[in-house]
């Protein structure tokens, strides 16, 4: 039976989380008279215009944080990285600059953003647009034959990025032997440092990433993305630069770090426990990132042992340090997710962070005092930045729920395939399943073995709220 067409109320979503509508005029005007103001080389800008970039995004993406350009240096790489400079545009202390404090970051539905910046800035005179000279953070890195950093510079510059490109296209120019100049050695380059993020215990669950998009037929469905290799490798240059990022606030003592705390002893025996039901062989000594990455996609175990991992990533946060401000760095730095200690630096359109994080690593790789105002914002960001987050988390499950129960909501009563990624809970909590058709995570109550394919009925869908839950069949 073909699912019911699906139209979830998603400004109902913008309503009850309270989402603004609109940026006051004041924002509007400074916005307006920031965009007209186009930073060129000169004193503190490097023009770098002859630097060959490209940016890769989405193929509906117009706010572009980022513009990239890999190649070969000797038995290495060089690597340049440029990042939309919200500091050259954004006055400490004016009207936009306390509102984008209160937003966040940029709040994703799937009928349209609730934007960080006004538009002007993040789709226009900001953004790195093919074609366009801009005002960027220029981070430029050179690594060896391994893959592995040994060298890196950052400044501002000003750049010229020379064509806009999305993940499908580059991923097809890739399969047919024909990159982008501009990024020709990022396959090699980007199956270097997953091989490095394997090595230093990065944890890549790779779970189903569902995402709502138009049926053809003016509603809505939902879908799982299917990853492509050059998201991987372009994500690496992000991890890369954040994890240069942090290393420097660390040595200078003062910064903003990405956390998660590394996972508790017992929490991890759990886990591995877990695994070992489940039916993998679990070596001993061996490590969360090397046997995630050993894992089969399609196997309906392996899922079950993705879920079970998500144990492992709990209590992400942000930790501000300034030590002369009574701020003292934090005991534990790394972010558990990465094996590293990390900081957001490059995507200042979309999240407040990476603004101070850049001005921070520019002031520190210049040899400059932090001006006042930066080291006055840096207590507030940590809770700032939690709630975004949660507050992003919060909208986009709730925008896939509702699709995910307007789906179904014809269809109570039938029966499905489906994977068991959790069973019920000793305390009577329901488990967890996934249906591949269509791509639903649900609540499911009875008897349920992790890992296992059974037939599950569905009881009940509430499109209003999401609400949807399935029974053993």
């Amino acid at each position: 039976m073909q699912p019911t067409r699906a139209v979830p109320d998603f400004d109902a979503v913008r309503a009850e989380f309270a989402l603004p509508e609109a940026f006051p005029p004041d924002v509007l005007a400074e916005a307006e008279r920031a965009s007209a103001e186009r930073p060129g080389p000169g004193p503190g800008r490097f023009d770098a215009t002859h630097v060959e970039l490209v940016t890769i995004d989405p193929p509906d993406a117009k706010d572009l944080d980022q513009a990239l350009g890999v190649t070969r240096r000797g038995s290495g790489f060089r690597v340049h990285y440029a990042i939309a400079d919200l500091g050259a545009v954004v006055a400490p202390g004016g009207a936009l600059d306390a509102e984008v404090r209160r937003r966040g970051q940029t709040v994703y539905l799937p009928d349209g953003s609730v934007p960080l910046h006004p538009p002007v800035l993040s789709e226009g005179a900001s953004s790195l647009l093919p074609d366009c000279s801009r005002a960027a953070v220029l981070w430029t890195f050179d690594l060896d034959e391994a893959g592995e950093q040994t060298g890196v510079d950052v400044r501002r510059a000003v750049v010229r990025s020379r064509a806009r490109l999305d993940y499908a296209g580059v991923q097809a120019d890739v399969d047919a032997g024909s990159v982008h100049p501009a990024v020709a050695a990022l396959p090699e380059l980007g199956v270097l440092r997953r091989a490095h993020a394997v090595r230093r215990g990065a944890i890549e669950l790779e779970l189903p990433e569902q995402q709502v998009v138009p049926d053809g037929a003016g509603g809505w469905t939902v879908q799982v993305r299917r990853r492509l290799d050059i998201e991987a490798w372009n994500a690496e240059i992000s991890l890369l630069t954040g994890m240069a990022a942090a290393r420097m606030m660390l040595d200078a003592g003062i910064g903003l770090l990405r956390t998660l705390p590394s996972p508790e002893p017992e929490a991890l025996k759990a886990f591995v426990r877990a695994a070992r039901e489940l039916g993998f062989a679990w070596p001993d000594g061996a490590s969360v990132a090397e046997q995630l990455a050993g894992l089969t996609a399609a196997d309906p175990a392996a899922l079950a042992v993705r879920r079970a991992a998500t144990v492992l990533l709990r209590g992400a946060g942000y930790a501000a340090f300034d030590p002369a401000a009574g701020l003292p760095a934090p005991a534990d730095p790394r972010h558990g997710g990465i094996g590293a200690p990390y900081a957001h630096v490059t995507a200042p359109l979309r999240r407040l962070a990476d603004r101070f994080g850049s001005e921070l690593c520019l002031a520190v790789a210049a040899g400059e005092e932090l001006p006042d105002w930066l080291r006055a914002a840096l207590p507030a960001l940590p809770e700032a930045m939690s709630a975004s987050d949660a507050l992003a988390g919060k909208v986009d499950r709730a925008c896939v729920d509702r699709t995910e129960a307007a789906l179904l909501t014809a269809r109570v009563g039938e029966e499905f395939d489906a994977v068991v990624l959790r069973p019920a809970g000793r305390d009577g909590e329901p488990g967890e399943v996934y249906v591949p058709d269509p791509p639903v995570l649900a609540r499911c109550t009875g008897a349920l073995t992790a890992g296992a394919l059974v037939r599950v009925r569905l009881m009940e869908t509430d499109p209003a709220t999401g609400r949807i839950e399935f029974a053993a069949a």
